[in-house]
């Protein structure tokens, strides 16, 4: 009998075995006051009977990791996992309460505060998943009877007006929907944006004037779904890439699309006008999803520029480095606004699993000159993605911290890490070392009390 391997359930990726809570945590170095709330990161972790053959790493059971610092201390870690349907009855539960919406429960890519709420959430369609303060499920949400259909991993909240800006898919839509969420944490718009062929779109961008829409050769598969794999999206030679832009908060119908050279793009870093011009920073990929069909491992994700000339309807593009990296962010007071500084995370890009491969070195990008600077963790640390959380709100854009989870493979656990943002080189100014190890995992966001 042939014993399949999947690198996406070993090693760093492996999960855990379920829910846990740590209090008393010790933590090396001292952690600033300022920091009041909580760090929290979403991620699969696969406790449910998954056939190794075919498994996909974006499929996994999501569990919620995170750790509430308040006035110098560490109060608490909790991982939880997130109660979908199948979760519960692994766990001999009740189902968690809800409406589920076209066949997708699984949240499991992000974790983020609005309105007050806790939400877990997912791309392809799929509710956002309420928590409660110590992230336990609540139940999967139509956020108060507004949201139409499912939602996204990625919205974009607009510092000026609070709202969260987002594009939605389905495979059984044919369309994708625009959806802008209000301060309150309820929908205010859903309109649809014509698209054909059923693309995956993970992410997208905002800039003060306009949304951004990536729609890229990577595309909803009928026959891969008809076998019953859990992820039936790939990778298409005949399809163009294209880029499109309409009026933020305004009618989707109004979309003008970019043609660009074919590629995928999970993630942007951030977007902003300039005159006529829209200027995207994008970690932009090859191909996806072609030859490798069980996780991001076709190519290396690079930092790319696109430049979009609404007056003359032209793109450029422009390659700003050769060194792979993942989860892009900036200070999120700056998104669709000019950056100095952009974070990430190392990736080794090479097809194997390896201890340190996700994250082993921090990324950071020099704005303003395209420049990538890696700084290094540690001999067998590495760290997910990281949040710049300033000092206070009217705090220069590297006054403050940077926060992620974090793994030492000394001592095979978690760690939340806190670097000072003006200068991530000189080391932690504080670890608050956890129980566990952290599975690899996706994004995470620094959700302040109250929010």
């Amino acid at each position: 009998m042939t014993v399949v391997e999947n690198k996406w359930l070993t090693g760093p990726y492996a999960p855990i075995e379920g829910d846990v809570t740590a209090t008393e945590l010790e933590v090396v170095g001292t952690l600033p006051v300022e920091l009041n709330g909580r760090y929290l990161r979403n991620g699969p972790n696969p406790i449910t009977p998954v056939d190794p053959a075919t498994h996909h790493w974006f499929t996994g059971d999501g569990m919620v990791h995170g750790v509430r610092l308040r006035e110098g201390r560490a109060d608490w870690y909790r991982a939880r996992m997130v109660r979908s349907t199948k979760v519960s009855e692994q766990l001999g539960e009740a189902p968690a309460p809800g409406e589920r919406h076209g066949g997708m429960e699984t949240a499991n890519t992000n974790v983020i505060g609005v309105g007050g709420t806790t939400l877990a959430i997912v791309e392809a369609g799929a509710r956002p998943v309420e928590l409660s303060y110590d992230l336990d499920t609540v139940c999967h949400s139509d956020l108060g009877g507004t949201l139409p259909n499912g939602y996204t991993a990625h919205p974009k909240l607009d510092p000026a007006t609070g709202k969260l800006h987002a594009v939605a898919y389905h495979w059984a839509l044919p369309y994708l929907q625009y959806v802008v969420i209000g301060a309150d944490g309820l929908v205010e718009q859903a309109s649809p944006i014509d698209v054909t062929d059923g693309p995956m779109v993970h992410d997208c961008s905002i800039t003060e004037r306009w949304m951004v829409v990536y729609d890229l050769p990577v595309t909803f598969d009928l026959d891969i779904a008809v076998t019953g794999a859990g992820f039936p999206y790939r990778w298409r030679d005949d399809r163009p890439a294209r880029v499109g832009i309409f009026p933020l908060g305004g009618d989707p119908a109004a979309i003008h699309w970019f043609e660009v050279a074919p590629c995928y793009v999970f993630h942007p870093l951030n977007a902003h006008d300039d005159g006529d011009r829209v200027v995207l920073d994008v970690v932009r990929y090859d191909r996806m999803f072609d030859a490798k069909r069980q996780g991001p491992d076709d190519s290396a994700p690079l930092l790319w520029r696109w430049t979009l000339d609404t007056a003359t309807g032209t793109v450029g593009e422009e390659q700003l480095s050769d060194r792979s990296f993942e989860f892009p962010r900036v200070d999120e007071r700056l998104v669709g606004r000019p950056h100095r500084w952009g974070y990430g995370a190392t990736v080794r890009h090479d097809g194997a699993a390896h201890d340190n491969a996700f994250g082993g070195e921090l990324v950071r990008i020099d704005g303003k000159t395209g420049d990538v600077t890696t700084i290094s963790l540690g001999a067998g640390r590495a760290a997910g993605e990281w949040s710049m959380v300033p000092r206070h709100p009217d705090a220069a854009e590297d006054d403050g911290w940077l926060v992620s989870l974090g793994y030492d493979k000394a001592t095979d656990r978690g760690e939340l890490v806190v670097l000072p943002a003006a200068d991530p080189s000189d080391g932690p100014v504080a670890r608050v070392l956890l129980p566990n190890r952290i599975p690899v995992g996706f994004h995470g966001n620094w959700v302040p009390d109250g929010v």
